[in-house]
């Protein structure tokens, strides 16, 4: 049951952190949950690359944000703001490194009757090989942008959150 007829609202931070760039996602995630505090209805998720598992949790919700790293020939640190017919470009394209499995997983929540609301928030990668576990410093400093941006689409779809003390 929905708290408070309040929209659910589920923020999932995708991608591999030991792939630098490619991390963008789950570093956004983890920021943002040490930062704020959210209402009930919100949830942030460490998505990683689980793609079909993670249904349960998109059925779940009312709007989905999607925190990836999108490949889109920009500058690297450019920041993207995907939607419904741009998600499908951006996959016939292999824009994102995930999009294919999310839009794959979300044609099969449609199929079974239940598909949130998306909206999918990038940042161009830099570099994403070799190995490494620190996002490169263009990426690095358009995080913050990123993390007011997920709070912008938090705050439209009714969510609530407020800053920690530190």
């Amino acid at each position: 049951m929905k708290e408070q007829n309040k929209p659910k609202v589920l923020v999932l931070g995708v991608g591999n952190i030991l792939l630098k760039d490619e991390g963008v996602g789950v570093r956004c995630v983890e920021k943002l949950l040490a930062e704020y505090a959210f209402a009930p209805n919100v949830e942030l998720m460490d998505g990683g690359t689980l793609g079909m598992a993670l249904m349960d949790a998109i059925m779940g919700c009312d709007r989905l944000i999607v925190v990836d790293a999108v490949v889109n020939g920009g500058r690297p640190g450019e920041m993207y703001r995907l939607t419904g017919v741009e998600m499908g470009k951006s996959v016939a394209f292999k824009n994102s490194m995930h999009q294919t499995d999310l839009l794959e997983t979300l044609a099969t929540c449609k199929v079974l009757g239940t598909c949130p609301d998306t909206v999918v928030l990038g940042v161009e990668p830099k570099d994403f090989d070799p190995w490494g576990v620190e996002l490169t410093p263009p990426v690095q400093a358009r995080l913050e942008d990123l993390c007011q941006a997920v709070l912008r689409e938090i705050d439209q779809a009714g969510g609530e959150f407020t800053p920690v003390a530190s």
